[in-house]
């Protein structure tokens, strides 16, 4: 029987839909519902054989005419269009709906508000590892796969798995909002208000996550972080086996006091959150029965992903042959500082934007601004007043707001100034520069500039990636 399917949403989980549904069946009438006008400045593809658009401002038109809806997660669940389509009878699926429906294997899920991509990347680093050692282990010649979230469509991955395959899922709340099936081991991050300017409210963004382990039955596992109260909350309403992680100190048998102290010594990545994602990692991969010399080869090696607290330079400046950063009994000799540069674009929270001014301990500048997405910046005051900024750029459509709210609860101040400019290049010239004369000035010997906005891209770039990239082209021309 031919069917009528409509994609909705082109990006890269809606053009991985469009791969599978045409090897299902070639003689389906596949259209694609995209917001972006077809052209060079919307969505530029190429005519292929069976497909159709209905592409621009009434592409949500007409939904009760296609026999399934396939919604991409960028995508609003709560449209008035697709909640109309869907109590008229229409049938809505995804690609992650088609993932779990047909998939092979174990699935390892991770959700939270942030550090998803670090604790699924990590956790697939320490399988892909141990399936290729030669130290005797349960992974050895086992399939690893990582997808979801992260920027690999699931359903790429799909027909490469077999019974013995393991798929480490990040996974969002936009893609498990009407999910009615939770992955065999779900990993259960913090949460925090996000997305609340597309979600309702933080009810139902809660209401979004909790699909992470609320299908799960007795044979399944919640790993959970016990000092947040929603994963909490998360972990305990399913039938699952239920492992409590605490990065302070070891809750369960699988980590030692020891191998937290070890950790501590071989990460890569700066920051407490850091460090307590790997922990989440380091915990599942151990009750996994991951050989711990290779857990901890793998943390060693891991040096974060990209747009992550992601150390983009390392500028050395000359200083006056008269200028000494120490007093004249110090033997050391120093004739340059430092100044480090770290691009965070992927932080789009005030929550993730303190976790990144907390992670270094030198005086540092920040670089924030970007789209709002309705939130509350009292959390990054906080960290402001307490973590040795010397001064906080803001760029962006939000700028006024996140201003406002420092200056409302004094952290602004003669040591901490707050500057408002029009773009990003701008930016990191006044960042550069202030910088550059705070180590004379003030006589420090390093200082970090990190650029975490707090805030999504989508006002000036396409998305965090693209807004990361472009900081990282403008900090290498910046001439030492």
């Amino acid at each position: 029987m031919i069917k009528k399917i409509a994609i909705l949403g082109l990006g890269k989980e809606g053009r991985a839909v469009v791969r599978f549904a045409k090897k299902q069946n070639k003689q389906d009438e596949i259209w694609i519902l995209d917001k972006l006008p077809l052209g060079p400045k919307g969505l530029n593809v190429p005519k292929i054989k069976n497909i159709n658009f209905n592409c621009g401002k009434d592409y949500l038109k007409n939904l009760n005419q296609f026999d399934i809806v396939f919604r991409s997660p960028g995508v609003p669940y709560n449209l008035p269009e697709i909640q109309k389509a869907i109590k008229a009878g229409v049938n809505f699926s995804s690609g992650t709906h088609l993932f779990f429906e047909n998939y092979k294997g174990l699935i390892i899920g991770v959700a939270g508000t942030k550090g998803k991509g670090t604790t699924s990347t990590l956790i697939y680093k320490i399988l892909q590892a141990a399936s290729k050692s030669k130290i005797k282990n349960p992974f050895q010649g086992r399939k690893i796969f990582l997808a979801g979230n992260i920027g690999i469509p699931m359903l790429d991955i799909l027909p490469k798995l077999d019974e013995k395959s393991i798929s480490i899922l990040e996974l969002s709340s936009f893609q498990m909002q009407d999910l009615k099936k939770s992955p065999n081991i779900a990993v259960v991050l913090g949460f925090f208000p996000d997305h609340l300017d597309i979600h309702k409210n933080f009810k139902e963004y809660i209401e979004a996550e909790e699909v992470i382990a609320k299908y799960q039955g007795s044979k399944d596992v919640v790993f959970y972080f016990s000092e947040n109260k929603y994963s909490k909350k998360i972990a305990q309403n399913n039938k699952a086996k239920k492992i409590s992680v605490n990065h302070q100190e070891p809750e369960n048998s699988f980590l030692s006091k020891k191998d937290f102290t070890k950790i501590r010594e071989i990460i890569k990545i700066p920051g407490e959150h850091s460090f307590k994602n790997t922990i989440m990692a380091a915990t599942v991969a151990c009750f996994l029965k991951a050989p711990k010399e290779i857990i901890f080869k793998a943390i060693s090696d891991f040096k974060g992903n990209e747009h992550r607290l992601e150390l983009v330079r390392t500028i050395y400046i000359n200083l006056p042959k008269h200028l000494s950063l120490y007093p004249n009994n110090d033997k050391r000799k120093h004739t340059s500082a430092s100044i480090e540069i770290y691009n965070d674009s992927a932080s789009t929270t005030p929550e993730t934007t303190a976790a990144a001014i907390q992670s270094f301990n030198e005086p540092k500048i920040l670089i924030a601004g970007g789209k709002d997405k309705s939130l509350n910046y009292l959390p990054l005051t906080q960290a402001l007043k307490n973590f040795n900024v010397k001064s906080i750029i803001l760029f962006g459509e939000n700028k006024d707001k996140i201003a406002k709210t420092i200056n409302k609860y004094q952290v602004s101040s003669d040591e901490c100034k707050v500057i408002l400019v029009k773009n990003m290049k701008i930016a990191i010239n006044l960042a550069y520069k202030f910088a550059k004369s705070l180590i004379i000035k003030s006589h420090t010997p390093n200082l970090i500039i990190v650029f975490s906005p707090g805030s999504t891209s989508f006002d000036m770039f396409k998305d965090y990636a693209d807004r990361g990239e472009k900081f990282k082209k403008l900090v290498k021309q910046l001439k030492s």
